[in-house]
């Protein structure tokens, strides 16, 4: 909470309520010799707006995206992000991935969900796309499930470039359904060669998983792997 008005009145019945004599006696349990001694070594209280100047000024003293060239990879690609994003993911309809029960008066939820996955159909010359998923880590891992399902065959072929984290949410969902993940490590360029992906994939590939841009925000040979795969 940014503030929290209680009283020393409000704080004193509240510590009668619950049969303590001060603050410091529920810290009893925490060990003496880790408590802070003395006070903090804090300047003197600012307003709002002048811990808001403060912090901007410090913040300022950064080297951003706005000034360099960015080469950050990891998701924290240098984009932009319209205005008008936050003010329709805020809207309490938006909140979960999960998808309305009631459709009588979620329509307007529904257009959302079903222009996104047109979208993503056009986008990627796909004859459908799911949606209402949490992130990136389980759209991955439930897409490489319903290729499995599918096509009834248990090997995948991860490639290393895609996000450690999506790499363990992988593994993690994987584990107790008989499936062998197969790995491609990357060359010096920051991608996989599509030679190593030719050797590896094979009768038994159920599905071949690619970030694309990759975890280190460089675009991966797409075409190629495309042709291999398919």
């Amino acid at each position: 909470m940014p503030y929290i008005p209680n009283t020393d009145e409000d704080r004193k019945k509240m510590l009668e309520r619950i049969g303590v004599s001060s603050f410091e006696e529920l810290l009893d349990e925490i060990p003496e010799e880790l408590r802070l001694k003395g006070e903090y070594d804090l300047p003197e209280a600012l307003s709002e707006y002048e811990t808001k100047k403060k912090l901007e000024d410090i913040a300022g003293k950064n080297r951003t995206t706005k000034e360099f060239i960015s080469f950050l990879g990891a998701g924290i690609y240098d984009h932009f992000i319209p205005s008008v994003v936050n003010t329709i993911s805020s809207r309490p309809e938006f909140y979960t991935a999960y998808t309305p029960y009631q459709a009588e008066v979620s329509q307007g939820t529904l257009q959302a969900i079903f222009e996104f996955q047109s979208m993503v159909c056009e986008l990627f010359r796909m004859d459908v796309s799911n949606a209402s998923m949490y992130d990136g880590a389980t759209a991955l891992t439930e897409a490489a499930h319903m290729a499995v399902n599918i096509n009834e065959r248990k090997e995948l072929v991860l490639f290393d470039t895609v996000h450690p984290d999506y790499q363990k949410t992988l593994e993690t969902y994987t584990k107790g359904h008989s499936l062998a993940i197969k790995r491609i490590g990357y060359s010096v360029k920051g991608i996989i060669e599509p030679t190593d992906l030719e050797r590896i994939v094979d009768e038994n590939t159920s599905a071949v998983l690619v970030q694309h841009p990759n975890f280190f925000g460089i675009l991966e040979e797409m075409d190629e792997i495309e042709r291999i795969v398919h």
